[in-house]
């Protein structure tokens, strides 16, 4: 839905968002069913169709034909390494029309009943995403443009500085190219948000001032600015004469102030505009065929056929539970009064929080090294891109989210990286460290997508696209099992835990209460004030982030408790033959799917244990 924010599907984690597989191609046995997990598991791809992998093939050069961005987080450097994305509506329109031409290819060339394993799995697959974006398409043009999470005016200088290599000369004056390019683009982009806002599609008011920060940032910054201080310092890495230096820090310099600077006046002066108009209503109820739009988004994020007020009933459920389990640490750490005047302690005390990012960043990185030793007990197959945990970048940590995870390269040219908000560190807990570093690092998005992105049978809208609720549900499952594993030996620690499950149980209560039920931001946020002990900066950020990525928050709570359903069922039926380094491989080797066809891997894998 808002692919046009400049950088294409593969900004951090935003994966592809897909749905239940329609109904005529689930009718598949349990035996072909069980031949695909064993294939991943073994990694048995002799088998496998090599017309239905060229055709794939011939799809993915054809989507990256359109995107040189991604291109670049694929680590491919090419003749269209100088080059941005044509991010024009009719652009958006072709990249939909080739997906929805191949999967009719798809259907008319090949016959899902002669696949078999991990091509059938793939068959599925590809169909289930061409339906999803067939779902959200009618809906396209109600995407915020510009917003504070995932806007272009932050993720453009993002993924120069992040992305965009610089091993020698050529890359840099693609550098350069990039940099002009980016103003167009901006440019493209500023004409779409005006034009839906002449139709009443704007994000609330206040989304605004998070807009202009960033923008601003970058324009008051001068000749300094983050982007052409990351250019002068990778152009200061290569070995090259003085002056040739010196000639392409100054041909960045001017296409800044020829394209890019100018571009970001004129999204600014756009913005205020806007700002000035804007209305004060949140839900994306308001905006056309609201409701329809919310229920597509909902399907899509969850791969479920759940209702808004049923989410929303499920969050009470599991609100309730948690709150319980918090009240016993309390009762073990000999707390007294109430869970809100717990929740009041922790979130003000000064304990609970660190005085330095140093500090944070020390204790992260040594949390992510004890659990990476002790990842062989509990995973059969492990991850090889090497991980790194950085501080998010200063131009833009005022509006990014408290944390993030960035793929590696498939080359390995890049490693995975954690990303972690340190604006204010009174917004970033040490109960909270431990669970963070496992959600967004090991065993969590780190492990999970490097061991997607490794698995070189599959083609590669499996091993680069997504489904949120497997994705953002293995996240959250991840907290859970570093528990499992012995580690939140700290009862304030495992608080966290349980307070970050809370705070994702909270949200499939605010997100359809924003979206749905009409709640405002304010009558929100009080709902979170009220039920979790999270600090209120980290609270109103929460809340700004789900009204403008409406549904996507509802996916990781619905993916984590059908992953511990699947091991619970597993357990039961397997007893002391249970092997949870097994059943993890059989999650995580098949790649990202939609949490009906996670079911059924798991089920064949539990009929195949019995045999």
């Amino acid at each position: 839905m808002t692919k046009r924010i400049l950088l294409a599907a593969t900004a951090p984690l935003a994966l592809g968002a897909c749905a239940t597989i329609p109904a005529e191609d689930i009718d598949r046995t349990a035996d072909t069913i069980a031949d695909a997990v064993v294939d991943a598991i073994e990694g048995d791809e002799d088998e496998q169709n090599a017309e239905l992998a060229a055709f794939f093939e011939s799809y993915d050069e054809a989507q990256l034909a359109m995107s040189p961005l991604s291109k670049s987080y694929r680590g491919i450097i090419d003749e269209d390494y100088a080059k941005w994305d044509d991010v024009s509506a009719a652009a958006e329109a072709r990249a939909y029309q080739l997906q929805q031409d191949y999967a009719a290819r798809l259907k008319r060339e090949f016959d899902l009943a002669d696949l078999d394993g991990q091509d059938a799995l793939s068959y599925r697959l590809f169909l289930a995403q061409a339906d999803r974006s067939a779902s959200l398409y009618p809906f396209r043009d109600n995407g915020y443009i510009f917003n504070q999470m995932f806007g272009a005016q932050s993720q453009a200088p993002a993924f120069l500085i992040n992305i965009h290599r610089v091993a020698n000369e050529d890359h840099a004056q693609a550098y350069i190219s990039r940099i002009g390019e980016s103003g167009r683009a901006l440019d493209t982009l500023t004409a779409q948000s005006r034009e839906r806002a002449a139709k009443g599609v704007m994000p609330p008011k206040w989304v605004y001032a998070y807009v202009i920060n960033d923008i601003e940032n970058l324009l008051n910054a001068g000749d300094d600015n983050a982007v052409l201080e990351d250019f002068r310092g990778k152009v200061a890495k290569l070995d090259i004469a003085e002056d040739r230096k010196t000639m392409l820090t100054d041909k960045a310099l001017a296409s800044w102030r020829a394209f890019a600077a100018p571009a970001y006046r004129r999204l600014l002066a756009e913005m205020q505009r806007q700002e000035a108009m804007a209305g004060t209503d949140d839900g994306v109820w308001r905006l056309p065929d609201g409701e329809a739009y919310y229920d597509a988004l909902l399907a899509s994020y969850t791969t479920t056929d759940l209702t808004a007020d049923q989410i929303h009933d499920i969050g009470l459920r599991e609100v309730a539970r948690i709150h319980d389990e918090m009240r016993a640490i309390m009762k073990q750490v000999g707390f007294e009064g109430s869970l809100q005047d717990f929740f009041e302690y922790t979130r003000t005390d000064d304990r609970f929080f660190y005085d330095t990012r140093e500090e944070y960043l020390a204790d992260a990185e040594a949390v992510i090294d004890r659990m990476e030793a002790k990842l062989p007990e509990y995973f059969g197959v492990l991850p090889e891109d090497a991980l790194t945990v950085k501080p998010v970048e200063a131009f833009r940590e005022k509006s990014a989210g408290k944390a993030f995870y960035q793929s590696p390269a498939p080359d390995g040219s890049r490693p995975g990286t954690y990303y972690v908000n340190l604006y204010n560190l009174k917004d970033m807990s040490k109960n909270e460290l431990e669970a963070l570093a496992y959600h967004e690092g090991l065993p969590g998005h780190h492990l999970q997508l490097s061991i997607q992105t490794q698995l070189d049978g599959l083609p590669a809208f499996r091993r680069f696209g997504g489904f949120t609720a497997y994705t953002e549900g293995w996240g959250l499952y991840s907290e859970e099992l570093g528990k499992d594993m012995g580690f939140y030996t700290d009862p304030y620690s495992d608080f966290g835990r349980l307070g970050m499950e809370l705070w994702r149980a909270c949200r499939l209560v605010v997100d359809t209460g924003i979206h749905s039920k009409r709640w405002s931001r304010e009558q929100a946020i009080a709902y979170l004030k009220e039920n979790t002990p999270n600090p209120e900066g980290d609270i109103r950020k929460a809340i700004e982030r789900y009204i403008v990525m409406p549904g996507q928050a509802t996916a990781y709570m619905i993916g984590k408790l059908k992953i511990m359903e699947l091991r619970d069922r597993a357990q039961a039926e397997l007893g002391d033959d249970f092997d949870i380094r097994a059943f993890h491989d059989v999650v995580l080797t098949n790649g990202a799917v939609p949490l009906s066809i996670l079911e059924e891997n798991v089920d064949a894998w539990i009929a195949e244990e019995k045999r």
